[in-house]
């Protein structure tokens, strides 16, 4: 990896004997295809209400009441006008998302206005897996997905899993070799000195030499 070409946020967050191995951005179409089931609502929802409005207008209006009722139906709609405003955020956000493994954990970087950064330790890491979609194998591109034991209260009778993604990724499958790897080496590291240790072990503290 070309390190000039780690982005100056990435570096400006990482400590300072951390080491950044890997930094990606997700594939723009892949990435705005998350948007398009809630743009197909929003598009099915705006043509009911336009259907609506304009099957009243060749019957007559509204009488009395039109100004209220078009005022209403503009409210109405707005499940239409937030799924094309959501496509132009994925937008925007898409242009600050960057992902990275480092000798300590995952990077998470993202932001629409301003930018926002997340990182998920390896020894948080409970399972992690690699899936590629249909649109996702058209572009070569996939999704690794890392579980660190969150969930989120979907509703009232169960919970939902929160999966922290790295989307519609270049090289998926060697990105997800080598995250496990180096998250196996650093949690053995913790619990066990190994041969990544140098023979002289002041503790945790040494510097991970990936064999990568």
């Amino acid at each position: 990896m070309n390190f000039d070409e780690i982005p100056q946020e990435f570096d400006a967050v990482k400590d300072n004997d951390e080491t950044i191995y890997w930094v990606g951005q997700p594939l723009l179409i892949p990435f705005l295809a998350t948007g398009i089931p809630f743009l197909i609502f929003g598009i099915l929802w705006g043509a009911f209400d336009y259907f609506f409005f304009l099957q009243a207008s060749m019957f007559g209006g509204f009488g009395p009441m039109g100004g209220f009722i078009t005022i209403f139906i503009l409210f109405h709609m707005f499940p239409f006008y937030g799924s094309i405003l959501n496509m132009l955020r994925l937008i925007l956000v898409h242009k600050n998302t960057r992902y990275a493994y480092t000798s300590k954990r995952l990077m998470f970087r993202t932001g629409f206005f301003g930018i926002d950064f997340k990182a998920v330790d390896y020894d948080k890491i409970q399972n992690i897996e690699v899936n590629v979609n249909p649109l996702e194998k058209i572009f070569n591109v996939g999704s690794v997905q890392v579980f660190t034991g969150e969930f989120s209260r979907s509703n009232e009778h169960g919970t939902r899993a929160i999966y922290n993604v790295f989307r519609a990724i270049e090289n998926p499958y060697e990105v997800f070799k080598a995250i496990k790897q180096v998250s196996l080496d650093i949690k053995t590291d913790m619990n066990y000195p190994n041969d990544l240790r140098p023979e002289d072990n002041p503790g945790y503290k040494t510097k991970y030499r990936p064999k990568l």
